[in-house]
């Protein structure tokens, strides 16, 4: 009898903990209907004569009948169970604000401080751009100047959407499993470094195809240099800002902050430095060994990272949370590093003329794109909480208009106010201190400030708009 009652308060409380702590496992739906069904059994008294050992209900085939009579009058019932506001068979068909509504003034007090670390980030980036004008392997090879657009690129086309498919699984709640999280970070480190290698190489090989049509000088050991700056640059620095990523979205998720919010500005902050001083040391190192008749080494290094290569692309492919990115996810990187390399003609053009302007270069793009990167990690994480994959209800417009983009009562339009507050101020603050910083070695006009801010706000706008 005591076994009995032992076994009854058991069952209740494992009823208590499943309704309590399982979340989104559709696979279990079933098991924990059933258990939920016995639960209601027990705390109805139909389970009470247990107690009772004279009485013929007690009986374990008894039991076994009543309890199939009661599974079948609750599935015929309209009346939920406990677990159904917990478990999802489907993506919920409500609005695709999320779960999780957001104030004006706490998307401002998350992103305030990343915004205002990776901003100053950038301002050094420039000041380091602004003084490799005077070295010497960027004097002998301009065509470096080239490659600058599309390495710092690399951090919004790599590693930022890096953080954004990691912080929404943090926000899915994914990474509650060990196992499952370190499965999606390795799959995602590997993917990484395979986009990474590929897209150094294809921006080197743009870069020589870009000097050609302009009938500059290229000669075959510059063709050597560049492809060799860029592949290593690229997998080096891909490989160090997708380690800070990860731990960034890991420890964010374990303060309770939201990861959208703070993972793609702290690894923008690093982001643009890390790369520039990457590959200023690597194209002195290379050039040097050039200079010293050692062509070899960057021929080396261009063929390691070619046949590692392979591997990486083994590890995404038998990785399911990658093999898709792997599969379908070129077209855009590449389309960017395209983007980015016809950019970098444009800057080294400028710089000949302006000297002072590669100072604000990565401030005026990377403000920019740390603004948007937020508001498309968080479109993302909200479009994959509430809808199917390639499944838009009706009611969700494809393109929405500026007014509705950014006055609307929706989520989305309510953080575009808020990051769109940061862009004159934050620009403001930053063009002074580069300013103030190199005092002396730049010099700006009186129309440069209003013209500086039209410009920033016109890509901020613009780029909001292009994500929504």
């Amino acid at each position: 009898m005591w076994e009995t009652c032992l076994a009854q308060i058991a069952l209740l409380e494992w009823g208590k903990k499943i309704e309590k702590s399982i979340s989104r496992a559709p696979l279990l739906k079933r098991k924990v209907l059933q258990m939920d069904n016995r639960i209601v059994s027990l705390r109805s008294g139909e389970g009470g004569n247990l107690l009772v050992d004279q009485d013929t209900s007690s009986r374990p085939s008894n039991l076994r009948k009543r309890q199939k009579h009661h599974k079948a009058k609750m599935a015929s019932d309209i009346v939920p169970s406990p677990t159904d506001s917990i478990i999802k068979i489907t993506p919920p068909s409500h609005s695709s604000e999320g779960d999780i509504k957001e104030s004006y003034f706490s998307i401002i007090y998350e992103v305030t401080l990343p915004l205002l670390l990776s901003g100053f980030a950038m301002v050094g980036a420039g000041i380091y751009l602004h003084s490799l004008q005077d070295w010497p392997v960027f004097k002998e090879v301009e065509e470096i100047i080239i490659l600058i657009p599309a390495l710092l690129g690399l951090k919004g086309n790599l590693e930022m959407t890096l953080g954004s498919r990691l912080s929404t699984e943090a926000n899915l709640g994914n990474f509650a499993n060990l196992h499952g999280q370190w499965n999606f970070i390795m799959g995602n480190l590997a993917l990484v470094q395979c986009q990474a290698i590929v897209i150094g190489l294809l921006s080197a090989v743009v870069t020589v195809g870009c000097v050609f049509i302009t009938n500059q000088e290229a000669s075959l050991n510059n063709s050597i240099l560049l492809i060799a700056c860029s592949m290593t640059t690229a997998s080096i620095a891909s490989f160090i800002l997708g380690c800070i990523t990860v731990a960034i979205v890991i420890f964010s998720a374990r303060l309770k902050i939201n990861p959208d919010n703070v993972t793609t500005p702290i690894a923008a902050s690093l982001g643009d430095i890390t790369a520039l001083v990457l590959l200023s040391y690597v194209a002195q190192a290379y050039h040097a060994a050039i200079m010293n008749g050692l062509l070899w080494m960057p021929i080396v290094a261009i063929g390691t990272f070619l046949l590692t290569t392979p591997l990486w692309v083994y590890i995404t492919m038998s990785n399911k949370c990658t093999y898709a990115v792997l599969k379908h996810g070129w077209v855009p990187i590449i389309s960017a590093m395209l983007i980015s390399t016809f950019g970098g003609l444009v800057l080294e053009h400028s710089m000949s003329q302006y000297e002072d302007l590669s100072a604000f270069q990565p401030v005026i793009n990377g403000i920019g794109g740390n603004l948007v990167s937020i508001q498309a990690s968080k479109l993302s994480t909200t479009l994959h909480k509430a809808y199917t994959l390639g499944q838009l209800p009706d009611e969700i417009p494809i393109i929405i208009s500026p007014i509705k983009a950014f006055f609307s009562s929706a989520q989305h339009a309510l953080t575009c106010r808020a990051l769109l507050s940061f862009v004159i101020p934050g620009h403001l603050i930053f063009a002074a201190v580069i300013i103030w910083f190199r005092e002396g070695s730049i010099e700006v006009s009186s129309l440069f400030y209003p013209a500086y801010l039209i410009a920033a706000g016109i890509q901020t706008l613009k780029s909001c708009k292009i994500v929504l």
